[in-house]
């Protein structure tokens, strides 16, 4: 069954791990899907995919900082499919870590700038175009770092990431009369080149996925399968919603 037939995608981030998989998965379901990452090596490679497996497809390479990106982003969603109905704001980074007082306010700024103002961005402009169309899901993913729980080290991570959940409440209501739901996807560890910067060793990786109720990290397409839930009608009902799929380490004690 595909349940995204006749709509458009956007999803950044899209070059390897949860973007990836969830690209494909909403190809796979009958979207035609914009994807945008800065490595056009990468997104060409997931075209290929897509295209090979049956899908369609357009990759678009730049910087998710950039407001022109995101403006030329919804352009070609709208100008070579017709509109557009969902995006994944996806593209994310986990900034400067280490001891807070030892942070730069260039790294602070940086993981501020890909992981909340680029997001912002994102909505500025797809907000609009999902309104001519009467309605869409906006995504924003975040995560459960900030929200449910904190690690030493990643201040400029959590609080960039959870300033997603307030931009998704306030975007929810200031839209939602015009058919537009926003949510936010908030992962737990998931096995993609991103997280490896928490784990480095063996020894950190059985650590972290310890933290977690069912003892592992998630595939990035389990995180996709979330993500299509919210950009679906089977979630025709659900809006403000910070979304966990994180394996139960949000309310892990053991």
């Amino acid at each position: 069954m595909t349940t995204l037939v006749n709509k458009t995608a956007i999803v950044t981030g899209a070059s390897s791990g949860i973007g990836y998989a969830t690209a494909k998965l909403f190809a796979q379901e009958g979207a035609r899907v914009v994807v945008a990452a800065r490595r056009s090596d990468a997104l060409e490679r997931l075209v290929r995919e897509i295209e090979e497996a049956g899908g369609t497809a357009l990759a678009v390479a730049g910087d998710v900082r950039e407001e022109a990106f995101a403006k030329r982003l919804v352009d070609t969603a709208t100008e070579r499919f017709g509109g557009l109905d969902i995006a994944l704001n996806n593209a994310g980074t986990n900034g400067e870590m280490g001891p807070t007082p030892g942070l730069t306010l260039d790294g602070w700024n940086e993981a501020l700038a890909v992981n909340l103002t680029a997001a912002f961005l994102g909505a500025k402009y797809q907000i609009p175009a999902m309104m001519e169309r009467g309605g869409g899901s906006l995504i924003f993913t975040s995560t459960f770092v900030g929200h449910t729980a904190g690690f030493p080290g990643a201040a400029s991570y959590a609080a960039s990431k959870s300033g997603l959940i307030g931009l998704t409440q306030a975007l929810a209501v200031e839209f939602g009369s015009q058919g537009i739901r926003v949510n936010a996807l908030l992962p737990g560890g998931t096995d993609t080149p991103m997280a490896e910067a928490w784990m480095p060793t063996p020894d950190a990786r059985a650590f972290v996925e310890g933290l977690h109720a069912l003892k592992r990290l998630a595939r990035p397409d389990e995180i996709a399968r979330a993500a299509l839930f919210l950009a679906s009608d089977a979630s025709s009902f659900t809006t403000g919603a910070a979304l966990l799929a994180d394996g139960g380490v949000s309310v892990n004690r053991t």
